[in-house]
């Protein structure tokens, strides 16, 4: 069915668009009028409906004024009730918009709102969009005001409504609620490059060449009126091509053209350690004057799924990598593009995964940009866990295919599209439609859809499968790849004693090591990076699942150690103790250092009063991992070396140079109180945000992990605390998050140990530039 059909015809949308412009940069228009005016600060929330709020002439004085992105509710970072966030809440916006507007369309743009939204302008029903994870729009141009304010208006449903995916059974994950992503205004001329896709021709080849597909909202031909497209690198110019505008509706469903650039020369590939990023840049002019323009930015690689395995540009890759929940604590799904950028940057460079799974829905478009940079492959899916909902539930998971395809099509890091409900049941009706559309929209990707269930139907490209069990299945598809492992089978909290750590560790390794021994596994994804808010028949009691190889701020946590350890020596050397050096850390006592590690020899030294001993050495445990390139190192300790307890020293070894060293206090004690912040400066927008960390140490800056202590902070200037106060320790460690408001200054954020004194961190917030509208 022509998709713009599909949307009148269905109520998914009542109103939403996919047609509109859907541009992520700020990219200037031809005129003085940008052609996208971000409208994220100067909202009004209200945790509730009054009658007539959506209409222009309400009086909102009472409401609280907000920045987007906005949660409806805060939180401790644990046993707190979901139904708390289930409600429906009211937003307004006041804008005005220049004159030069009047001859324009006007579209509103919302990147994610969680989960209903019923949008008024000026008192005008535009429609309800149903979905918290993909974007929305609706156009304003017939209701605006040019001689006065505008109200847009937002009702916005929180509640887990079973008509909406994931919804209908139980989900294991919390939504929370609030408008938590950007909101935007698109103005543009009535013809308007709705959509751009850019897609890679041979890129191995010594000459590649590149289609780019313009999207546009109706069928039209004007030899008046010329496409023009250009490739970038920064400033310089490598390809352009015109041509007069010739619409054609193509199996997708809308009307577009493309334009090809051939021979190309001089093109450098995407890929995981050069990630080499161009941009596209698209313009229609009418008698040589630009009246629309847009970008996208855009990586040349090959990306497939073969019986060998996960080839990238030709080379066999073994993926390894986590799941990631956008969950946050205190917030839940609310963090803006630093944050989001950050859970990448931890991902890529702190566990050193080369992919990661969006589980189980679309994720910022922040967190898939840093992901491009950064060279980090995603596999991104919709919607859902484990429950199927009715015709009308499976229309909005179809739409949610398309939505999330058009959204990130252009995302070299994107390299599979998950279509199937996560741990669903077999559907073919269904599973028929989601592959379809994601094949229509983009044949350059393959499907997967995740499943637990070896006997499953196999409609998609790539069989991705959730195995809990060791050791894992053979595979049973030419295609395989392995999506979940450990998580719920072993839940392990930081405070846990270090058997149970070592344990956790171990079976990330073991299954690691699985999969590197036969080459019909195309790699493994992890349950999961960072531990997550679920409901109360999940998890631990506390509304948390402790499945994370870090914990929920993002701290890591032994079997981390593990991920990190798997990197080249020549990006990091990597030395990770997977327990805690404490004489009875255990049930019967220390047993066996189990060290993450990629170096080739380890030497471990007790100090109990004499100097530093050697007690034992070792190579990598290839007798338990023989198939890891960077085996852990089993060190049994008996009783009898470690007979005289006392301060550890580990010092590894490459080649026979020692390489690094770290040392463990013995004597039990809390010696230090250690402030980190992820950044020293930030944007005085109203939402900018950086993590602010706190941990115990030994003499040496090792964690303390029974330390528990309550953190007080007293924080100066124009920011916000977004966290516990005080705060108990949690393994030692934790972390609360600053967020600048609307003035530049200096913040200073000081914590309070009740022993080991005072800490002080000071932050610079700069002037952001002001919203147009």
């Amino acid at each position: 069915m022509n998709r713009r059909a599909f949307l009148k015809s269905s109520s998914l949308a009542a109103g939403a668009s996919l047609i509109g412009p859907t541009a992520y940069t700020q990219f200037p228009a031809p005129s003085s009028l940008p052609r996208r005016i971000f409208i994220n600060r100067g909202w009004l929330f209200h945790p509730s409906i009054t009658p007539g709020d959506t209409g222009p002439d309400f009086d909102d004085r009472a409401f609280t004024s907000v920045v987007l992105p906005h949660t409806n509710k805060l939180f401790p970072w644990h046993s707190f009730d979901d139904a708390d966030y289930e409600f429906i809440s009211t937003y307004r916006r006041h804008f005005r918009l220049s004159a030069s507007a009047r001859d324009k369309r006007v579209f509103v743009d919302f990147e994610g709102a969680m989960t209903a939204s019923t949008v008024w302008i000026n008192g005008h029903l535009l429609g309800e969009y149903k979905g918290g994870y993909t974007p929305f729009s609706f156009e304003l141009t017939p209701h605006l005001r040019w001689d006065g304010p505008n109200i847009l208006a937002v009702h916005l449903d929180s509640t887990e409504r079973k008509d909406i995916p994931p919804f209908g059974y139980e989900v294991d994950y919390m939504t929370f609620g609030g408008i938590y992503r950007e909101v935007s205004l698109s103005i543009v001329s009535e013809l308007f490059l709705e959509n751009i896709f850019a897609r890679a021709i041979e890129p191995l080849s010594s000459a590649p060449a590149l289609e780019v597909e313009c999207f546009f909202e109706h069928a039209v031909s004007d030899d008046a009126i010329t496409l023009e497209a250009e490739l970038r690198d920064g400033d310089k110019v490598l390809a352009k091509e015109t041509a007069p505008l010739s619409l054609h509706t193509v199996e997708s469903g809308m009307p577009s053209q493309t334009l090809r650039f051939d021979r190309l020369t001089g093109i450098e590939l995407w890929d995981l350690h050069t990630p080499k990023l161009y941009e596209v840049h698209a313009r229609l002019l009418r008698k040589g004057e630009v009246f629309d323009q847009d970008m996208r930015r855009i990586g040349f690689r090959e990306a497939r799924f073969t019986p060998q395995g996960f080839s990238l540009n030709g080379r066999i890759v073994k993926l390894r990598g986590l799941d990631r929940h956008q969950t946050f604590p205190f917030v839940g799904q609310t963090m803006p593009a630093r944050v989001q950028r950050r859970d990448a940057y931890i991902l890529r460079h702190e566990l050193k995964c080369n992919i990661v799974r969006t589980s189980h829905y679309p994720q910022s478009r922040h967190f898939l940009d840093a992901c491009d940079e950064l060279g980090l492959l995603v596999l991104e899916e919709i919607t859902g866990w484990q429950h199927i909902g009715d015709q009308a539930w499976q229309d909005i998971a179809v739409d949610n295919v398309s939505r999330m395809i058009r959204r990130d099509w252009n995302h070299p890091s994107i390299i599979l599209w998950g279509v199937r409900i996560n741990e669903s049941k077999d559907d073919h009706d269904f599973y028929t439609r989601t592959n379809a559309a994601a094949h229509a929209l983009d044949k350059t990707r393959q499907t997967g859809g995740i499943r637990s269930n070896l006997n499953s139907e196999l409609l998609e490209d790539v069989y991705t499968n959730n195995d809990f069990g060791f050791p894992l299945h053979p595979p049973v598809a030419p295609l395989y790849l392995n999506t979940e492992f450990v998580g719920h089978t072993f839940p392990t909290r930081s405070t846990d004693n270090s058997a149970r750590q070592r344990e956790h560790t171990l079976r990330h390794a073991r299954i690691h090591d699985q999969i590197a021994s036969d080459a019909r596994f195309s790699g493994g994804i992890g349950w999961c990076a960072f531990d997550y808010n679920t409901h109360f028949n999940f998890g631990s009691g506390d509304r948390i699942c402790y499945h994370g190889v870090s914990d929920i701020f993002r701290l890591p946590k032994p079997a981390a150690g593990f991920y990190r350890s798997q990197c080249d020596p020549e990006e990091e050397i990597v030395l990770e103790p997977a327990f805690h050096w404490a004489r009875n850390d255990e049930d019967t006592g220390f047993t066996v250092a189990l060290i993450c590690s990629n170096c080739d020899h380890v030497k471990l030294f007790l100090n109990s009063g004499k100097g530093f001993q050697q007690i034992a050495e070792a190579d990598p445990d290839r007798k338990q991992f023989p198939h890891l390139r960077y085996a852990p190192f089993s060190v049994s300790l008996d009783k009898n070396s470690i007979r005289n307890w006392g301060d550890l020293r580990i010092d590894g070894f490459l080649r026979g140079r020692q390489v690094i060293s770290k040392t463990f206090s013995g004597h039990g004690v809390d010696r230090r109180f250690e402030l980190l912040a992820d950044d020293r400066e930030l944007i005085a927008d109203g939402a900018d945000t950086t993590r602010i960390v706190f941990r115990v140490t030994d003499e040496y800056g090792r964690i303390r992990p029974i330390a528990n202590d309550p953190i007080q902070f007293e924080l100066t200037g124009p920011a916000q605390l977004i966290g516990d106060n005080p705060f108990a320790l949690v393994g030692g460690v934790g972390a609360v998050w600053v967020r600048a408001q609307q003035r530049p200054g200096t913040v200073t954020l000081k914590a309070k140990h009740p022993r080991l004194g005072s800490q002080q961190i000071t932050l610079n917030l700069i002037s952001a530039a002001p919203e147009l509208a």
